[in-house]
């Protein structure tokens, strides 16, 4: 028989692995189809968490209606970032501009400086301490399995996770703009050339990891009840983390990385202090990089 405890850790597991897959998703779409990284991600998730807060703040929405807000304010700002820090290096789209490290460094440069001008931007709107949330909109009210007690914001990032996850795969197989997608992160130039909006889809692409992005800042907010300028920070080095060993432009793979490592970090607090969990992540990469160098499920390409 299975020890209560784990099972409750393992539950908790699988909650923090959703939110890493939501935001690892937002790194491997722009990864695959731009084929740099997006360190201003992390900062779209606490925009996510404040914009929801705002709303909670002002008018006191339905929890569906938070829901709606954020993904608006996270698809603005996902098309916010591309215009602002992608755009200007793609002012030349012939194939030596497009594989240039240099381009790819400096567009790298960009994202990190928008990373870190959104941080101190929302610093000195909001300041550096933490903002509470009224407590009827948290979702940490305890629920009795058994022998297991979790809270009902387990079960709600579980739900939201899965079903913002099923349709971005709907999106990416049945419908014109997951072929576009697909089509411009297998050959930019190629989709170029038979008639792709390449520019359109990019700014979709944007649009759509940068919604998921900012979905998981507001939920991880109303799991625990306050939100903080700098909150992006570790999910963002942690979903990370799970778009390398996914295999960079793996989704499924970053899903199951992802929920590799929330698993993982929640189980490693039975056997070190729970202010190393953080290291799980780091460990990870780590192990990924010197033994499996593309990942746990990608195919070879050049890597940034």
């Amino acid at each position: 028989m299975i020890d209560p405890y784990y099972l409750q850790q393992l539950t908790i597991g699988i909650s923090l692995g959703m939110v890493y897959a939501l935001m690892a998703i937002g790194f491997t779409l722009i990864f695959g189809v731009l084929n740099v990284v997006n360190f201003a991600h992390g900062e779209v998730y606490t925009i996510g968490a404040f914009a929801g807060i705002m709303a909670i703040a002002a008018f006191g929405p339905p929890f569906l209606v938070i829901v709606f807000i954020v993904l608006a304010v996270g698809a603005l700002a996902g098309f916010s970032l591309e215009r602002v820090a992608f755009r200007p290096f793609r002012r030349f789209s012939d194939e030596a501009s497009l594989k240039s490290r240099a381009m790819r460094e400096a567009t790298l440069m960009s994202s990190l400086a928008m990373s870190i001008i959104a941080r101190e931007a929302m610093e000195l709107l909001f300041g550096s301490e933490f903002q509470t949330i009224d407590i009827s909109y948290l979702i940490n009210k305890p629920i009795s399995l058994g022998p297991v007690t979790i809270v009902n914001g387990d079960i709600i990032i579980f739900v939201v996770s899965v079903l913002m996850l099923g349709g971005l795969q709907w999106l990416l197989r049945y419908s014109s703009i997951g072929l576009s997608i697909r089509a411009v992160s297998n050959n930019p130039l190629g989709a170029k050339y038979v008639g792709i909006n390449t520019d359109r889809t990019i700014v979709l692409t944007f649009v759509i990891g940068s919604m998921m992005g900012a979905l998981a800042g507001i939920l991880v907010g109303l799991y625990y009840g306050a939100v903080f300028p700098s909150m992006g920070f570790i999910p963002g080095v942690k979903a990370f983390v799970a778009m390398v060993m996914g295999g960079l432009s793996s989704i499924p793979g970053a899903v199951i990385a992802a929920l590799v490592l929330g698993v993982a970090e929640s189980l490693s607090t039975t056997f070190v202090s729970s202010v190393w969990a953080d290291m799980v992540a780091y460990i990870f990469l780590i192990v990924t990089l010197v033994f499996f160098p593309q990942g746990l499920f990608g195919a070879r390409r050049e890597r940034v």
